[in-house]
């Protein structure tokens, strides 16, 4: 029995270079589309041992993460003015084609309907209390979408912050409706049924943002630490970038990731406020 539990922890050491070698490649690589091939070259290892080796260690294919990869520059690119057609062979993609594939496997819409920003949808956004300043609440017609904070006199800047990731949306000013969520937000009694959350985001973000709520109150972990537990201490940097994007704070607890030496760092809204949250939790601990 011990020479088994031996025998594995050797293979698995064996693996780790492996393993970073296949993720570098994909990094640099993932423009280029490659197949499953020419990722397990990168490795050194057969295509068949290489599938099963990389998704015990990241849960998800070589395939799907080259998917995953296209979706987030091709969205950013979208967003940002460029066609399909430009999206498509900026990628590495063949065409629009391929590119609607992949925008449906991701996030069930089209390119156009991503590109479109919302349009057709009505979101409601309001101003309101809350114990760490100003609360910047975005609701969609299912549910709450985001949730952001400010100091007095940057409500504007915040609300804009959030509703220009859904620029082809209609928005509507409701103070009074932010204000009944934020108290239902702060105001929750525990074993309350949970808040209707309408939250966007591709299969990776949403893989995340789950590690994110297993975290417990008043604890905090590191940006390494949830990269291990999602795929692997090489994403840190995907991981870091995937926290950053979280459009509903507090509720999705980023507040409570640091730097690997404890730092605070890397909150959207402020280390002050990040530290405020921290302690507040500590206190009702």
């Amino acid at each position: 029995m011990m020479s088994d539990t031996l025998s594995l922890l050797d293979e698995r050491a064996r693996d780790y270079p492996r393993m970073t070698a296949a993720l570098d490649y994909l990094s640099e690589h993932w423009s280029e589309q490659p197949d499953l091939d020419a990722v397990a070259r990168a490795a050194g290892l057969s295509p068949y041992h290489f599938q099963r080796v990389f998704k015990r260690w990241t849960g998800t294919s070589p395939k799907r993460m080259v998917s995953a990869l296209t979706h987030a520059t091709a969205r950013r690119m979208l967003v940002e003015g460029a066609s399909v057609l430009e999206a498509s062979l900026e990628t590495g993609l063949s065409g629009p084609s391929r590119l609607h594939d992949i925008f449906i496997a991701e996030e069930a819409v089209t390119p156009g309907e991503a590109k479109s920003g919302g349009r057709n949808c009505v979101f409601d956004v309001g101003v309101a209390a809350s114990p760490f300043g100003s609360a910047i609440v975005l609701v969609a017609p299912k549910g709450l979408s985001g949730l952001a904070f400010a100091d007095e006199g940057e409500e504007d800047e915040a609300i804009n912050d959030l509703t220009s990731r859904f620029p082809g949306a209609a928005i509507r000013r409701d103070d009074v409706l932010a204000q009944d969520w934020v108290s239902r937000i702060f105001d929750a009694r525990p074993g309350e049924a949970a808040l209707p959350v309408a939250l966007y985001g591709t299969p990776w973000r949403r893989q995340v943002w789950r590690a994110l709520l297993a975290i417990p109150p008043a604890r905090a972990v590191s940006y390494r630490a949830i990269a291990e537990q999602v795929c692997t201490a090489r994403a840190s940097r995907a991981v870091g970038a995937a926290v950053g994007a979280n459009p509903i704070s507090w509720l999705i607890p980023c507040h409570r990731v640091l730097s690997s030496d404890g730092r605070l760092t890397g909150y959207h809204w402020g280390l002050n406020r990040k530290r405020a949250m921290l302690a507040y939790e500590a206190a009702m601990d």
